[in-house]
């Protein structure tokens, strides 16, 4: 009987890697990972997937999906687009459909492969107002997907209803915490990461709850 398997939608970043933590220790040896060039402002966050791929020994696919930057206005596909976050209004980092398009490539992806648990990374509790991270979406998402394919995928959100502390503690518990050191979440690209953009400060106000140091800080790499 062959084993159930997974795949991680693994962005470089913080809460895909929790979740490839996380993925890996549901099914030991049958994980692949997936990424996706959708014409961010910088691609040092897939040079960091590939690494912490190369370091969890899982297969990393990434997929061409530019065509997404090519038709929407926003800060990550664009560096003239201010990186800014208004209350009472969507973030300008917000991608029109990015999860949703993810979802549907990394499905069409995951059924050719005999995969049917796909990991994400969608976060509800700290989603920074971006609506394709609430439950409500991954679970219509989930269903659209199942009736389209008629295939009984499972989408799995480990990190739906954590905080940011919340889920650094997990990562230290499942043994990964290094992992961090690897990963990209600052929105300019950079590493060492900027410190003043709103994902910066989300990430450095959970290693502060967590009471935990930050490996990025500690062992800040170049990309």
């Amino acid at each position: 009987m062959t084993k159930p398997k997974a795949l991680v939608l693994l962005s470089g970043g913080q809460d895909s890697t929790t979740c490839l933590a996380i993925a890996l220790k549901a099914f030991p040896n049958q994980v692949e990972a997936i990424g996706f060039n959708y014409g961010q402002r910088h691609l040092a966050e897939l040079k960091a997937a590939e690494k912490i791929a190369r370091i969890a020994q899982i297969p990393f696919k990434v997929l061409d999906l530019s065509l997404l930057g090519q038709i929407t206005h926003n800060a990550l596909t664009s560096k003239e687009i201010k990186i800014e976050q208004n209350q009472g209004q969507l973030p300008s980092t917000f991608v029109d459909g990015r999860n949703m398009v993810f979802l549907l490539f990394a499905a069409i992806y995951a059924k050719n492969k005999n995969i049917k648990n796909i990991y994400i990374g969608a976060c509800q509790t700290d989603y920074s107002g971006y609506p394709d991270c609430r439950d409500e979406f991954i679970k219509s998402a989930n269903q659209t997907l199942n009736l389209a394919m008629d295939y009984e995928f499972k989408i799995i959100t480990p990190l739906m209803w954590l905080t940011k502390a919340e889920e650094i503690k997990l990562m230290q518990l499942l043994g990964n915490l290094a992992w961090y050191q690897h990963t990209l979440t600052c929105y300019e690209g950079i590493n060492p990461p900027c410190g003043i953009c709103p994902a910066c400060k989300l990430r450095a106000k959970g290693f502060q709850e967590a009471n935990i140091s930050d490996p990025l800080l500690i062992n800040s790499n170049k990309f």
